[in-house]
């Protein structure tokens, strides 16, 4: 099982975020992730640096970490120049770029900013569009594409990825009517956000069967899941530990309840229930105040005792 870190960007400058991702690093998680919103959801006022800007910023200033936003908003950049800059930054890197992209979750940021917005359906296609331009520009040295809400003619995309086939996609998400037919035609990872796990065995089969009808083997997708993290060096310190938690991240969105919130032994259980439930990756959401050292007890006390 792999383990990243994922630390909303909320902070006024860079270098605190840097001594993250190396805390990261050297604590032997295997990538480092951001949220990709034009500023702070709900707190327009709180200081906070955009996703892309910083990814590149963090990849220059590591070595082996793998960074990306989970997950990047369609909307925000046209597909052609997103495909460029994530195949340039691939090459930049050496091959270390996580990308995952989605089509958009806050209204309001859009229609401030004049950005399209519109229906589930219509991003959704969208989306698709965009995730068919990227990937054979991926792959390939030349795209064409004509679609509905994009038309490209004979784009290059010469030095292409490091990494090959590509870059691992990541399409977060458990929408059945939009979501998964994406995750079966393009990711590389299922990202199962903090709320989808109670219902993961049903969503999975809707997967499997999505993946058979366009002659897709499921076992090529890997399932990551996002969750908060929250670790108590012992069962005095839980109690404290888990009342802040569920101050900080009681909101039904964040499923606190499927998260990993508790003791290293807790941990090492839950997370081999994770194991066995086929979650192949575990993202853990963890605020920029709390990263460091949760990241240290994590290395010291709970990587250590989980099977091999």
């Amino acid at each position: 099982m792999e383990f990243g870190i994922y630390v909303p960007q909320l902070v006024p400058e860079y270098r605190p975020l840097l001594e993250l991702a190396t805390t990261a690093e050297r604590a032997g998680f295997a990538n480092f992730w951001l949220f990709d919103h034009l500023w702070s959801p709900g707190l327009p006022e709180h200081p906070s640096l955009e996703a892309w800007t910083t990814a590149t910023a963090l990849l220059a200033g590591t070595t082996t970490l793998r960074v990306g936003a989970l997950v990047l908003c369609n909307n925000f950049r046209h597909p052609v120049v997103l495909g460029r800059m994530a195949t340039s930054l691939d090459v930049i890197s050496g091959g270390r770029l996580e990308f995952g992209l989605g089509s958009g979750s806050i209204a309001t940021e859009h229609r401030q900013s004049g950005l399209p917005w519109g229906a589930a359906g219509e991003r959704a296609e969208r989306l698709g569009e965009a995730l068919e331009i990227i990937t054979s520009m991926f792959a390939r040295e030349r795209t064409s594409f004509d679609g509905k809400h994009y038309q490209v003619s004979d784009i290059p995309n010469v030095p292409g990825p490091v990494q090959r086939p590509r870059p691992p996609i990541h399409i977060g998400g458990v929408g059945p009517k939009y979501t998964l037919p994406l995750v079966a035609r393009y990711a590389d990872v299922w990202n199962i956000p903090t709320y989808g796990l109670s219902d993961h065995r049903r969503l999975t089969g809707l997967l499997d069967a999505e993946c058979t009808r366009i002659d897709r083997d499921p076992a090529s997708i890997r399932r990551s899941h996002q969750a908060i993290l929250a670790i108590a060096e012992n069962e005095r310190e839980l109690p404290e530990v888990q009342a802040r938690a569920r101050r900080h991240y009681g909101a039904e969105a964040f499923g606190l309840d499927d998260g990993y919130v508790g003791t290293p032994a807790m941990l090492v259980d839950r997370l081999g229930e994770r194991s066995e439930q086929g979650i192949d990756a575990v993202i853990f959401m963890v605020g920029a105040k709390q990263a460091a050292a949760t990241m240290e007890l994590f290395a010291a006390e709970v990587a250590p005792k989980l099977p091999a």
